[in-house]
């Protein structure tokens, strides 16, 4: 167990696992209603912890996955799957300008034509019970819930779809989850998002919202991730960990302080590895809305 890990106490209940989606002014949210408190609990100011999903969480990219459900039920072809691949590669190495952002968006935008939600909303059932939990990290799922067991709420922050994000969290037993959202209307995706990916600055943003809707105190939350993409919403917290960071964030860590917990097995194998999932999913909260023009 690492220091980190037994700093924590286990002294409250978890918190229920039923999911609501909407029911709040927040944009990118899915909530776990929680239990009314008690006398005894009026006068605490809650906190909380905020997860990566990608590589911090899980090995690997998420959306990858939900891109391969979804080839396999037709309704991405391999040609979109790689197209969007490179772009996503861009987007995460190199190439992160407002520019290019706007051109990832539109090009998704593109390609959706009403997929139903309650079918996406199974598909990601199927995707996180199947492909993404065996590849949860077993040391990061603890620390989540020793944060639950402390008393504060866990929420995961990613650019994941936010269907995704809200099964992981309810599988879980996590508070909920902040996501990029689509546009639904009479059951179906309409093709527009709503506010933006839930990347970079948007996650601090995300996290902020959320603290002022909820009440939560920033100075005494954490954050964890692996990627220096998170830096804002890092710097958002009064706490942040660095887990299985890239080169960039690691460089951050040792120089504000922050503890690093690297959980990969080979370093080289790691980081030769990282473009190559980043590649087919990372930011991928547009894939879920493609939907192919070509088939192969």
């Amino acid at each position: 167990m690492s220091e980190i890990e037994a700093s924590f106490t286990a002294s409250a209940t978890p918190l229920p696992r039923t999911v609501r989606a909407g029911g709040s002014a927040l944009t990118h949210s899915v909530v776990v209603e929680p239990a009314a408190p008690g006398d005894d609990e009026l006068a605490h100011i809650p906190t909380a912890a905020f997860f990566d999903v990608d590589n911090t969480l899980m090995h690997g990219a998420s959306t990858y996955w939900l891109a391969r459900a979804l080839a396999k039920h037709g309704v991405l072809s391999g040609r979109d799957i790689l197209s969007f691949a490179w772009k996503q590669a861009r987007f995460k190495f190199g190439a992160e300008n407002h520019g290019h952002i706007s051109s990832v968006k539109s090009s998704a935008l593109e390609l959706v034509a009403g997929f139903p939600v309650a079918e996406m909303r199974a598909l990601c059932e199927e995707v996180v019970d199947r492909d993404i939990s065996p590849r949860i990290l077993a040391p990061v799922r603890r620390l989540a819930e020793r944060h639950l067991q402390s008393d504060q709420e866990v929420w995961l922050v990613t650019a994941s779809p936010v269907e995704l994000a809200g099964v992981l969290a309810s599988r879980l037993g996590l508070t909920g989850a902040l996501g990029t959202i689509a546009e639904i209307e009479e059951g179906c995706y309409t093709g527009r998002l709503v506010g933006d990916l839930m990347h970079g600055p948007a996650k601090a943003d995300g996290i902020a919202q959320l603290a002022a809707e909820r009440g939560l105190d920033l100075e005494q939350c954490t954050a964890y991730s692996d990627s220096a993409n998170d830096l804002p919403m890092l710097r958002k917290v009064g706490r942040a960990i660095a887990v299985n960071p890239d080169t960039r964030l690691a460089r951050q860590a040792r120089h504000y302080g922050w503890p690093v917990l690297d959980y990969r097995r080979g370093r080289r194998a790691a980081k030769l590895a990282l473009p190559t999932a980043a590649a087919a999913g990372v930011g991928a909260g547009l894939l879920y809305l493609y939907k192919s023009r070509e088939r192969d």
